[in-house]
């Protein structure tokens, strides 16, 4: 039981990573703060544990099987990492043409709801964490145990998991702070965040 947990928890060491979708929103929504970051950070480990659920009730089966459903979510998913990326490059514009006066000011209020939605929306738009969930999981329900419960807790432990793996990016970004919060290197990450998030949006559409 302990060397398959040991084992797991590799894995998902390596799962995490791997730059995708997540890490680059993630990186992004830390910019802002600690809160808003780590809240993103939840809010894409629901959708892990929501994938790695339903992948234990079968239903990701269905999509795998599905082309058409597939297509859909994938098309979705697209869209979703675009608009993300489209509004990362537009806040780097508008930084751009903000003046020294009112950079210095009070930035607007951004509820920690939104940065929470927006880590759930971009991992439940994503097919391909649904179909890696079905065929990652299984893997390692040890033999003699029930197949769903296990399932289920491996989802919940690769979730916890990623919290914390994902925190430490979020706690990087922040001990980063005094160098990230002069207006050019903020505005470079913006750029370079929104510009990967379109690209991977459109590789999602055309693949």
């Amino acid at each position: 039981m302990w060397s398959t947990l040991i084992a797991f928890l590799g894995a998902c060491t390596l799962i995490a990573a791997s730059p995708g979708p997540s890490t680059m929103l993630i990186i992004r929504q830390s910019l802002h703060s600690r809160r808003h970051g780590f809240l993103t950070v939840l809010g894409n480990e629901t959708g892990v544990f929501v994938w790695g659920v339903v992948a234990a009730c079968g239903l990701t089966a269905l999509l795998a099987a599905s082309e058409l459903a597939y297509d859909v979510l994938r098309i979705v998913g697209a869209v979703t990492l675009v608009c993300f990326g489209a509004k990362a490059l537009w806040d780097a514009r508008r930084g751009r043409q903000a003046t020294d006066e009112a950079s210095e000011q009070v930035a607007p209020y951004r509820s920690g709801w939104s940065s929470y939605r927006a880590g759930l929306l971009l991992n439940l738009a994503n097919p391909k964490a649904a179909v890696f969930a079905m065929s990652f999981l299984p893997q390692f329900v040890p033999s003699g145990v029930p197949h769903l419960p296990a399932m289920v807790a491996l989802a919940a432990v690769w979730a916890v998991y990623e919290v914390g793996y994902y925190g430490l990016y979020v706690w990087f970004i922040g001990r980063m702070r005094a160098l990230i919060s002069r207006a050019n290197v903020r505005r470079r990450l913006e750029q370079v965040s929104g510009g990967v998030l379109v690209l991977l949006g459109v590789r999602m559409a055309v693949e």
